[in-house]
């Protein structure tokens, strides 16, 4: 029987040959992901149904990474991580990248780091899990929260779950899923050197809007997605859940598999769609017709170009988050703001502190990427979610005022970034610098000209 990669997956994890869209399975699990904001409600449902002495099922396969609220003088945040700290001791859970770094209380915030890779700390999760190797090709894996999707670029079945079912995973390593039937979305032709992988997935969303995809695999494929590097892939597979999708996907080619090579050691064994798959849907793309593309306030479906916008004015330029806080997004960013001043506040949130590591090592113009953005004028905060979830009212770049902003985050619902009343148009890290020199929406190609795509594989 014919099947696309999200159906083998599945099937492999539940010890079928075949499966078929619709189909309630029972599948077993990889890797449980949970972070500060979830676990501690999860850790509590968990202790509840199976005991305050009861094992997790496997302790090398549960992650816990504290990411969201970590910044900030808030003591109820501090107590979230509480409860992970004395969770992980309890149970011996083998991988958590604490924040014993910080100091008491946190006073004086922000507190920088001065060695970023002398600290367990990591940062966002969803940056966190692949650079220390947890996202494998073929695999499953599930993680308390919605973005979870984004491991999906690696050609794996990973989708976001609630505190009930991460804490039934805890306890027995299987879940009960729903096999989503799958639509294909297919980029033909190169890459344009004025667009990222964010101008991608917020095209598909306007193309098919924020319910399109309820429930459904969402496989991305063609050229162009070949074409880009994992950070990129993974900006893309993180946005599925925007689009309603159950979980977005890439299959793995030689690019995800040197990117994990490089981290881990286990094996893996990656797979593909049949060319005879059977498909909901398939969306073709021409990706060089497609221009550097926003989402208006307060919808991830609100579709406009950049050109379409350019008398939005903004007080405001975010480039962070696990969508647009990786490596590949400052460099993309580095490159327009090189030699030039920015017009409005503009914040730069490395999402982990590998990445913030990258701001010293990478130059562009002979600049390190940290030098660039300084002599622009910009804010560097530590690695971390920060203003993207909002968060307490001293969390680094948070809108707290009804300003508008370009961000490179991935959702622009009402007080998403703080204020309610704060208008936010998402667009790649391009775009956000571009707009960031001039003080209101603009395409990138009217400041600076691209060699080529920031994102290709290298």
């Amino acid at each position: 029987m014919p099947m696309t990669i999200t159906e083998k997956i599945l099937a492999a994890h539940a010890g079928r040959e075949s499966v078929s869209p619709g189909e309630n399975i029972w599948c077993h699990v990889d890797v449980l992901m949970s972070n500060d904001v979830i676990a501690p409600q999860m850790i509590g449902v968990f202790e509840e149904q199976f005991g305050r002495d009861a094992p997790v099922w496997d302790t090398e396969k549960v992650v816990l990474i504290p990411d969201h609220y970590i910044f900030t003088a808030d003591r109820k945040c501090h107590r979230n991580i509480d409860i992970m700290r004395d969770f992980v001791k309890r149970k011996g859970v083998r991988h958590y990248y604490d924040t014993d770094f910080l100091p008491p209380g946190c006073e004086g915030m922000p507190t920088p780091y001065a060695d970023p890779l002398d600290t367990e700390y990591m940062g966002v999760c969803h940056v966190t899990l692949p650079q220390k190797g947890h996202t494998r090709p073929g695999e499953l894996l599930l993680g308390t929260d919605s973005h979870t999707c984004t491991h999906g670029a690696f050609g794996e079945f990973s989708t976001g779950i609630g505190s009930t079912d991460g804490a039934f995973v805890l306890g027995t390593g299987k879940l009960w899923l729903k096999v989503p039937p799958s639509l294909k979305f297919v980029f033909h032709g190169e890459m344009p050197p004025y667009l990222m992988g964010k101008d991608l997935i917020l095209h598909v969303i306007g193309e098919v809007g924020t319910d399109g995809a309820t429930y459904c695999a969402m496989e991305f494929a063609g050229e162009a997605v070949r074409s880009l590097n994992i950070d990129e892939r993974c900006t893309i597979c993180n946005m599925a859940i925007e689009a309603g999708g159950k979980n977005g996907i890439i299959a793995a080619d030689q690019i995800t598999a040197e990117f994990v090579r490089g981290r881990t050691d286990k094996p893996f064994t990656p797979v593909d769609s049949d060319d005879n798959a059977e498909y909901a849907a398939v969306h073709e793309f021409d990706t060089p017709s497609i221009e550097p593309t926003l989402a208006c306030p307060h919808s991830p479906g609100k579709r406009a170009t950049a050109r379409e916008l350019a008398d939005v004015k903004i007080d405001r330029s975010y480039i962070g988050s696990c969508t647009g806080g990786k490596t590949t997004d400052f460099l993309a960013a580095a490159t327009v703001l090189a030699g030039k001043t920015v017009a409005v506040d503009t914040y730069i949130v490395p999402a982990t502190v590998e990445v913030d590591a990258d701001l010293d090592r990478l130059k562009v113009g002979g600049q390190t990427l940290r030098e660039v953005f300084t002599a622009a004028g910009c804010k560097i905060g530590p690695a971390s979610c920060a203003a993207c979830l909002g968060g307490p009212g001293d969390t680094f770049g948070r809108a707290n005022e009804p300003i508008t902003v370009v961000s490179t985050t991935n959702r622009n619902f009402p007080g998403r970034m703080g204020h309610k009343e704060a208008r936010i148009y998402l667009a790649s890290p391009l775009t956000a610098a571009a707009s960031a020199v001039t003080g209101k929406v603009t395409d990138p190609r009217e400041i600076v000209e691209l060699d080529g795509p920031v994102g290709a594989a290298r």
